[in-house]
């Protein structure tokens, strides 16, 4: 894949395709300081991206290039990523003495045993995470592939709006480079902290439970946004795009906090709660310190506070930006309002400093 594990440093515009929009952050950074230079978002048509699959590619172009203009963004370089359920991730182990070339090399000859898949249908990259624990000989190399007509389309749809994909990355990876903005936000962890990580998408619900940081269990369930759009349809009598701005931007009658939202609300943390019980089920551990919710969902108001008070678990609504400073085209409200969203995103844009 390309740039998966690339350490080269260049300035990265992080863009999340989604099933429901695009989003998009630009980092500048100063020391230690990061700064917002540029976000959005922009909702996408019903079926142009399905469970974070592109079906309508002149459609995503298109809509990506509205957004590249709203924000100003004059950044043409940019990361992407595919979902976990389009990866296979493997740590394996090879001779210490290898060089890069001879390592990738001895991969293509192995790699049929890693990949279910023909390999001139696969993208495959890897990285050498260290010394192996057995053996200070041999050295843990982690395998990533995906099948190329997935990379092909993101790149295919950058292109379009007149971007390069630099890099492409793997969700659960964008969201581990973002914790590390977290941490000083979830108070009283200390020593060896287990955090679940609940990203709330349009058709899936991904629950990454992260030990020092570090994503140790994934599991996606099919449950999401659009339930609550569909609800709305149904109850209000309005189209799918009504019903997606209405969600964002409010103007439903009064009964709909109590008869449509609370209901939906309700549900989600079953759901949350349920994926957790398959988490304790493997056995290892019986309890977390932490939840964070992410996705376009979880802005919900209340919904964090549901989720803490059913679980009864310190629960945080996330905000990656929180001590960011802000660039001038940037507006504060509605990066605040969009931060839940823009965490995919906002990891992708990070890779510029690695």
């Amino acid at each position: 894949m390309p740039g998966l594990f690339n350490k080269k440093r260049r300035r990265l515009l992080g863009i999340d395709i989604s099933s429901t929009s695009l989003r998009l952050v630009e980092l500048s950074r100063s020391g230690t300081r990061y700064c917002v230079e540029a976000s959005g978002m922009e909702l996408l048509p019903a079926g142009a991206v399905v469970e974070k699959n592109i079906v309508e590619l002149d459609t995503v172009g298109a809509a990506l290039s509205r957004l590249l203009q709203r924000t100003r963004s004059d950044v043409r370089n940019a990361a992407v990523a595919v979902s976990g359920s389009a990866v296979i991730t493997k740590v394996i182990e090879l001779d210490a003495g290898l060089s890069v070339d001879e390592m990738e090399c001895q991969l293509k000859l192995d790699a049929d045993q890693y990949i279910p898949y023909p390999l001139d249908e696969v993208a495959i990259d890897f990285d050498v995470q260290g010394a192996a624990r057995h053996s200070p000989e041999r050295v843990e190399v982690l395998l990533a592939a995906c099948r190329k007509e997935s990379i092909e389309l993101r790149e295919a749809a950058l292109a379009l709006a007149g971007l390069t994909a630099k890099v492409v990355d793997i969700e659960a990876f964008a969201l581990e480079r973002v914790y590390g903005l977290l941490v000083p936000q979830l108070a009283g962890l200390r020593g060896r902290s287990i955090v679940a990580l609940v990203d709330i998408g349009d058709t899936m619900t991904t629950l990454n439970v992260l030990l020092n940081g570090r994503v140790i269990y994934t599991r996606e369930q099919l449950f999401g946004g659009r339930q609550l759009t569909e609800d709305i349809q149904r109850r209000y009598g309005v189209s799918v795009e009504q019903a997606m701005l209405a969600k964002r931007q409010g103007g439903l009658p009064e009964n709909y906090a109590r008869e449509v939202l609370q209901p939906f609300c309700e549900t989600l943390v079953q759901q949350v709660s349920r994926s957790l019980q398959f988490f304790f089920a493997t056995g290892q551990y019986r309890a977390i310190d932490h939840i964070v919710l992410a996705g376009g969902t979880a802005s919900i108001d209340g919904l964090g506070r549901m989720v803490e008070q059913r679980l009864e678990t310190p629960t945080l609504v996330v905000n990656p930006f929180v001590g960011m400073t802000l660039g001038r085209k940037v507006n504060a409200a509605a990066l605040a309002a969009d931060a839940p969203a823009l965490m995919i995103a906002c990891g992708l844009a990070l890779r510029s400093f690695d």
